[in-house]
């Protein structure tokens, strides 16, 4: 446990950069706080002594007032060096948050995209945020009182046996006890509680964020939350766990705290004993009145280890998580980058296995797709179609075999070359919170207004900019300003027409488009796809219909490929595929008609 947190806080240092000096300084001066803490307590008693030595001539007890402002001046300073140090704690702790929330966005953009659609969003949010919010926590306030903790005992402990050994000894046995206490609430099967607390956290965040998104699924359907079954499991596993562990702690937290404020228990009765057998009586008292002042501040001690340990144990399982993030690996950049000399596209033998999963989404996959050609990617759901698209521009890297853009295999072309050579449009369109004329220059930021205005009437955009208050400087999602599905895939066909990739890769692009609008984009596609390479995914049948050649997966399989024509002809799993479509089809314009 120790080895583990001096590797949290050395690593913790390292995030801090230069400000790592003042993190030490905060320690320090918290140190000197915990014990000029200490000295009003000795003043105090000395003025007790003093007052009960002088009775009953009070006048006789000269050193009153300057026992009183001393403790006065040595709380004041206490409190001055506590405030230094939160200052330097502070400041650190900021900074080195920020460091940690920069280091993770620095090393996830550099990751394959294939990460993102593996990783939930709400997940990796709570890991870059909320963690370094709590190491944020640990640094400004716990560790400077843990350092203050860990220095109060060893003086307190001096003080205590300075003036009577016996009762030192039963103020300390309480402190004793309630350690024990405090080992048994965190260690034990407790000792990776943070650890499951966190993943329970970050797995509940992550469902709330997919039901979020899910909510007008479960307002149209009139469902619940029980609909959601992954969201509401995370929940009631966070409710069994962090229940389960209040209970585990709930004997020994009430003996933690009895045995903190029990000490007079053993300390009065002891004393007043001791006083009356003792031959110095009255000093023995003296000292009794000094034990009863000074051992609260030995409780308060205690509660903020425990604070602080506890702390100290969010703070490492906060830092274990950012470190897997950092523990991913970028796809490799080649040491001798090639240059594609063509625009096609060509998998030779293609197998590859999703991080986690048992079976391959591909088996030994082969086509080309050659230069100036359209080829379509049919098939059931689940049999690779979009695995396949997605490893053209190295969202994954084939396990075996080779994908190869313009004769190059993809891993020996840089990455922001192959971004050149290739446009992908989703299924699932995102659009940022910022004007349209931004949306669509995110392909090119160096693009002129001119030419993102002739890339939106390519996409035939018209008709959106017309009816929108600023035109294509309409800023998207500000103001009540939203756009269908279909018009934000008419924005994103615009995106990809301004980039002007020779290789286009379209993954189910009229998903979600009502008539009109798939009747818009298909116009669009006609501009975007002329004279380039173009690999389209699609349910829809009929749109791919006039492919050049169609590639049929199943199971992640090559099972059939050829024209619209020879498919059909051949009977197989494409031609099944197709009378249903004209079966769902037939049935939709039957049922239209009905309703006339």
């Amino acid at each position: 446990m120790k080895a583990k947190r001096r590797g949290s806080l050395s690593r913790l240092m390292e995030y801090a950069g230069g400000y790592k000096s003042l993190t030490m300084a905060g320690c320090v001066l918290s140190g000197i706080s915990a014990v000029l803490s200490l000295l009003p307590y000795i003043c105090i008693w000395l003025v007790v002594r003093d007052v009960f030595t002088a009775l009953p001539d009070l006048s006789a007890a000269s050193g009153l007032s300057r026992y009183g402002w001393m403790a006065v001046a040595f709380a004041a300073l206490s409190i001055v060096f506590y405030f230094a140090a939160l200052m330097c704690t502070h400041l650190a702790a900021f900074r080195t948050a920020r460091n940690m929330r920069q280091a993770a966005v620095e090393h996830i953009v550099t990751l394959p995209l294939g990460f993102f659609s593996a990783s939930q969003s709400g997940r990796l949010r709570k890991i870059i945020d909320s963690n370094a919010d709590l190491t944020e926590i640990l640094l400004a306030h716990e560790l400077p009182d843990l350092v203050g903790a860990v220095v109060t005992p060893v003086a307190a402990v001096a003080l205590l046996f300075v003036f009577d050994w016996r009762m030192g000894l039963l103020s300390l046995t309480p402190m004793v006890l309630s350690v024990w206490l405090m080992t048994r609430m965190m260690g034990g099967k407790n000792a990776n509680f943070f650890a499951r607390y966190q993943v329970a956290l970050e797995e509940m965040s992550g469902h709330a964020v997919e039901y979020v998104r899910g909510i007008p699924v479960v307002k149209v359907f009139q469902q619940t939350v029980y609909s959601f079954k992954s969201f509401h499991k995370s929940i009631m596993s966070y409710n069994e766990l962090a229940t389960n562990y209040a209970m585990s702690c709930r004997g020994p937290m009430t003996g933690f705290t009895a045995a903190l404020n029990g000490t007079f228990l053993l300390l009065i009765p002891a004393g007043m004993l001791l006083s009356g057998t003792s031959s110095d009586g009255w000093g023995v008292f003296l000292n009794l009145i000094f034990y009863i002042l000074f051992t609260p501040a030995c409780a308060g001690m205690m509660n903020r280890i425990m604070y602080a340990t506890e702390a100290m144990m969010k703070a490492d399982e906060a830092v274990r998580k950012l470190e897997q993030i950092l523990a991913q690996k970028p796809l490799p950049e080649p040491v001798s980058p090639k240059v594609p000399t063509g625009g096609g596209v060509e998998f030779r033998n293609v197998t590859f296995t999703y991080p986690g999963s048992d079976r391959p989404a591909l088996f030994n996959v082969s086509f080309q797709v050659p230069e100036g050609a359209v080829v379509a990617l049919v098939g059931p759901s689940g049999g690779g179609k979009t695995t396949a698209a997605n490893l053209i521009p190295r969202f994954w890297d084939a396990d075996r075999g080779q994908v190869l853009v313009g004769g190059v295999d993809v891993k020996e072309i840089k990455a922001e070359d192959l971004m050149d050579k290739v446009a992908f449009v989703f299924q699932d369109t995102h659009l940022f919170k910022a004007s349209l004329l931004d949306n669509i220059r995110a392909a090119r930021p160096d693009a002129s207004r001119e030419q993102a205005l002739k890339a939106a009437h390519d996409a035939q955009c018209d008709d959106i900019l017309e009816k929108l208050p600023d035109g294509i400087d309409t800023v998207v999602g500000a103001k009540g300003i939203y756009l269908s599905g279909g018009e934000q895939q008419r924005v994103a066909l615009a995106r990809a027409i301004l980039k002007n990739a020779p290789i286009i890769v379209l993954d189910e692009a009229t998903a979600f488009a009502d008539p009109e609008n798939e009747y818009q984009i298909q116009k669009a596609f006609e501009t975007l796809t002329r004279g380039k390479t173009v690999l389209m995914i699609a349910h829809r049948l009929s749109t791919v219909a006039n492919a050049g050649q169609i590639l049929v997966l199943e199971d992640g399989k090559l099972v059939e490929r050829g024209s619209h024509g020879d498919l059909l002809a051949g009977n197989g799993l494409y031609a099944s595929m197709w009378r249903d479509y004209q079966s769902s089809a037939r049935w939709k314009v039957g049922k239209e008609a009905a309703s006339v």
